[in-house]
């Protein structure tokens, strides 16, 4: 069994889920507790005679769910948070697995391995079947007791066993759906309705039954039903608008690889891999919740992605919380909230902007005089990827906690 600290490397680097649950850290099938100490040793110690210290796992934790604030805000949060600072930590190692830091001598602890999911789906499977046999009436003890009772009782007694099994059938399984499960679900009922509202019912039985020739033609016409539009659904998908030029570094090909993987992916690329364009993409956006009593559950939350605003319903505008913005004004051509000089500061007051580019590429003097974030990229350090995309989400939280609480974000 490997080390918890090369463990915490696989995960990293394969963008593995690590699971905070209560005071143990879960990495699949195996977990340790949060204080446990790994081999990496603090800064400063095991010099001069000193005993050698280690930094726990929730320190070093702590440290990659917060890699993307400024060292100043990361320090004091982690002094409020009762944590080790890691200030000497080579976030190389979370990648290539090498540092002078890592003591191999040191001893390993071992981690506690879980029982699998389709383990626990068996056992909770066969209690279950196990109860049901219990209140199961054979046909030899029907045969039996209609020697001593009618077959109306018998048949009455039946009918309250099934209709009591018909009412507790219901399983576990309901209270075992996560919150990432509900909200997969939302998002493809989000994508349902929108669907189902443009639709229109023009036959009827009733118009199907009926001739079109001349004779009786009138009075079939006036019993055909007036169609009725659908009326649309709410949603509280959030909505985020990408440029459609080819030329912006996020496209419709690698909107998801950027924005729910965290990591760049040119469109040239994805081009290569054969991926086909899509109309618009519905992102599984993974995050952690505080719950009550401090435990953390990883949760996910929908988000929709377009690059055609135009289509969108008046009433679909509320739900769009991001854009990301190319540089030229004529982008927003038909946009609400435009000015009459075609500036679209106004919308920017709406919502929130952003604007992808390479760290060392130019700045278009729009975004300059815009109120934009800057995202910006690095040509081939990809590791430096997911504290960017990190930012864009941090940005955006706060934005929508402001100004679109009613989403579900």
């Amino acid at each position: 069994m490997a080390d918890v600290l090369s463990v915490l490397r696989q995960y990293n680097i394969q963008k593995k889920e690590i699971v905070a649950k209560g005071d143990e850290v879960i990495f699949g099938e195996f977990s340790w507790p949060k204080n446990v100490k790994t081999n990496y040793v603090i800064w400063g110690t095991g010099k001069e005679g000193q005993p050698k210290e280690y930094y726990t796992l929730d320190s070093i934790l702590f440290l990659l769910n917060n890699v993307h604030l400024p060292h100043p805000s990361y320090v004091r949060r982690a002094a409020v948070s009762r944590f080790n600072v890691l200030t000497q930590f080579p976030f190389g190692f979370l990648f290539t697995a090498t540092s002078t830091s890592i003591d191999r001598s040191a001893p390993i602890e071992i981690g506690l391995q879980r029982p699998t999911q389709v383990r626990l789906d068996k056992e909770r499977l066969a209690a279950r079947l196990e109860g049901h046999k219990e209140g199961i009436v054979q046909t030899d003890q029907i045969r039996s007791l209609s020697e001593a009772m009618s077959v109306e009782k018998i048949a009455a007694i039946k009918a309250k066993i099934m209709a009591k099994k018909r009412s507790t059938i219901k399983t576990d399984l309901d209270e075992d759906i996560t919150l990432k499960q509900r909200s997969f679900v939302d998002a493809e009922v989000d994508v349902t309705r929108d669907i189902v509202s443009r639709e229109r019912v023009w036959r009827t039985r009733t118009t199907i039954l009926q001739s079109t020739g001349k004779e009786g033609a009138s009075a079939r016409k006036a019993q055909t039903p007036a169609l009725q539009p659908v009326p649309r659904p709410g949603s509280r998908t959030p909505i985020v608008i990408i440029p459609a030029a080819t030329t912006s570094l996020i496209t419709m090909l690698n909107a998801k690889d950027l924005l729910q993987d965290l990591k760049f992916v040119t469109s040239e690329e994805k081009k290569k891999q054969g991926i086909q364009r899509d109309n618009e993409v519905l992102l599984q956006r993974r995050k952690d919740q505080i719950q009550p009593g401090g435990a953390t559950l990883s949760v996910t939350v929908p988000y929709r992605v377009i690059d055609q605003p135009l289509k969108l319903a008046p009433q679909d505008w509320d739900r769009v919380v991001a854009v990301f913005v190319q540089g030229p004004a004529w982008q927003f051509k038909g946009w609400p909230w435009l000015l009459p000089d075609g500036s679209p500061v106004d919308i920017f007051a709406k919502i929130r902007a952003f604007h992808l580019k390479y760290d060392e590429q130019k700045m278009d003097p729009n975004v300059q005089k815009w109120d934009v974030t800057v995202l910006e990229l690095s040509h081939h350090k990809r590791h430096l990827d997911r504290p960017m995309f990190l930012k864009f989400w941090e940005t955006l939280d706060r934005y929508m906690v402001k100004h679109k609480s009613h989403l579900r974000f």
